[in-house]
């Protein structure tokens, strides 16, 4: 995995060095954005996408949920609070910001997880973080010289690390775990506003 990821790498830095990092065209340079669907999870987030050179760009997206679902008692309910941070590196078919594009993003994550089921964490609390790597593909659509829309998904490797509590009794911890975890990393619609 690792020699992988130092072949990954080293293609992506030579590729980018033998380009001119300086725009060749009038196309935008800097593009803020939102995942909409990301939105109705009730977490805030918004990204910035810089152009490096005509087919490379530089996608860093944020997002944050503050509300925990502790209740006076100190028991937890249902909640998903976190904070993700995903720098990515992109690489477009035809030139930045338009088309079809292949991306490698790095994950890090901070969260604090209670009774959701959806996530097998049924009547349990995990408190901790994360971090990894994946691929990406998506497309983006000009809408008009400012407004454009993006599609992405993406897959790979998250590794994570928590404390593990009951929810009855959240304050006290049970037991200090990791977890590997392989599949979807990224899904987004996202609705940009290019500069």
């Amino acid at each position: 995995m690792k020699n992988f990821l130092l072949l990954i790498f080293s293609f992506l830095v030579s590729t980018l060095s033998a380009q001119t990092l300086v725009p060749e065209s009038k196309a935008p340079v800097v593009g803020i954005k939102t995942n909409i669907p990301y939105w109705g999870t009730a977490t805030f987030n918004a990204g910035l996408e810089f152009r490096l050179a005509k087919k490379w760009s530089l996608d860093i997206e944020a997002g944050f949920k503050p509300f925990d679902g502790k209740n006076d008692d100190g028991t937890y309910d249902r909640s998903l609070k976190h904070l993700r941070i995903q720098p990515e590196l992109r690489y477009w078919f035809c030139e930045a910001n338009n088309g079809h594009f292949l991306g490698l993003h790095v994950p890090y994550y901070l969260y604090n997880v209670a009774d959701a089921k959806l996530l097998d964490l049924e009547g349990e609390r995990r408190e901790g973080w994360g971090a990894g790597v994946g691929l990406s593909y998506g497309y983006q659509w000009m809408l008009s010289k400012h407004w454009s829309m993006e599609a992405t998904v993406g897959v790979g490797y998250i590794y994570f690390e928590y404390d593990r509590y009951p929810c009855a009794e959240c304050g006290n911890r049970e037991t200090n775990r990791h977890k590997n975890y392989f599949g979807p990393t990224q899904a987004a619609l996202n609705f940009i506003y290019l500069f």
